[in-house]
């Protein structure tokens, strides 16, 4: 599966955004940075879908401006003007040439969820690789207005348990992508969160 972070480059805060392309072009998240259109139409000039993990600001900023230039589908768990097709908990999409299992991951976002194929895992801010908080199994945020740490846990474990051990490559929504054992990273991120670990001192 051929995978572009198309906000490597970004000056702004936002997430990764990532270009699957395929037998379904897939943009997994959209993004801030102003000008992601132009970075995905260095690789592509035809989009059929942006699936969102989530919509905090960083993840959809970009989404109105990717949508209008590419005419493509929109699918989201949550309600979104924008919105062409609803997800579910255990329902399957297509991203490049992959079935990708859709598991509801609250705990970070309300609507929050991952996508998992045999291969691959896009978590999201579930559970991320690194960032400034931890290397090699860090979790999303839990210290804000209607987040849980304990049921980002719950979330970590639900992923664990519908995530096949073949899985071996993760793209998440902050920090670098990871190639090897995902299963490793997922459940020291799991042990960390658990034993309550703050990731900034406010949690």
């Amino acid at each position: 599966m051929n995978v572009t972070h198309v906000t490597a480059d970004a000056d702004v805060f936002t997430c990764n955004a990532y270009l699957v392309t395929g037998e379904r072009t897939t943009l997994v998240d959209a993004g801030a940075m102003e000008g992601v259109v132009d970075v995905v139409r260095d690789h592509t000039d035809h989009l059929d879908q942006v699936v969102l993990t989530h919509q905090h600001g960083d993840h959809v900023a970009q989404l109105d401006a990717v949508l209008d230039a590419f005419s493509c589908d929109c699918y989201a768990y949550a309600q979104h003007p924008r919105r062409t097709h609803e997800l579910d908990d255990g329902d399957f999409v297509k991203i490049g040439d992959e079935t990708f299992e859709v598991v509801y991951t609250p705990g970070h976002a309300a609507d929050h969820v991952a996508y998992v194929s045999e291969s691959t895992l896009f978590s999201g801010d579930v559970v991320v690789h690194n960032d400034a908080a931890f290397d090699y199994g860090s979790f999303g945020r839990t210290d804000m207005d209607g987040q849980s740490r304990e049921r980002l846990i719950e979330s970590i474990k639900d992923l664990l348990d519908r995530m096949p051990d073949s899985v071996e490559h993760m793209y998440a929504g902050h920090g670098d992508e990871f190639h090897g054992d995902v299963r490793d990273v997922v459940e020291t991120a799991l042990s960390r969160a658990e034993r309550r670990q703050p990731k900034y001192p406010s949690d």
